[in-house]
């Protein structure tokens, strides 16, 4: 059975207030080399990762307030900085991550943004869940 899962990160910048774009980390699943388990007790692989992110690239590339109302912008950068990703660029940032940005359509989402309200993304999506033995 499919479970709904959510992901929320925070908004590292907004480029260009004029242009309604605000950019960061959409999803950390590694950091200093530990996986990260996000507040549903839930961990992501580099490959799961990817096809979640490409499938979302593919298929929607729209954003959403808060799980309910859709289409208050669209989706204008998206990469998946995997570990072989970030040694082809040269850089290592210390974790795996998704990072994109949406451009804001909606004015009173926009104000929302601007104010701090919204101080993170929050991705969306249906998983199947398979327990994780303990290896200890």
């Amino acid at each position: 059975m499919n479970d709904q899962f959510k992901l929320e990160m925070e908004i590292l910048m907004k480029a260009d207030d004029d242009k309604h774009r605000v950019f960061g980390l959409f999803s950390v699943i590694e950091e200093e080399g530990e996986v990260v388990v996000d507040k549903e007790g839930d961990m992501i692989t580099p490959d799961e990762l990817e096809e979640g992110a490409y499938e979302f690239v593919k298929s929607s590339r729209v954003a959403g307030e808060a799980h309910v109302k859709k289409g208050i912008g669209t989706l204008i950068e998206s990469v998946v900085l995997t570990k072989e990703k970030q040694q082809l660029l040269g850089i290592d940032l210390k974790k795996v991550c998704w990072f994109g940005g949406f451009e804001i359509t909606d004015a009173d989402v926009w104000e929302k943004v601007k104010k701090g309200i919204y101080k993170s993304f929050s991705i969306g999506g249906q998983a199947i869940r398979i327990p994780v033995e303990d290896s200890k």
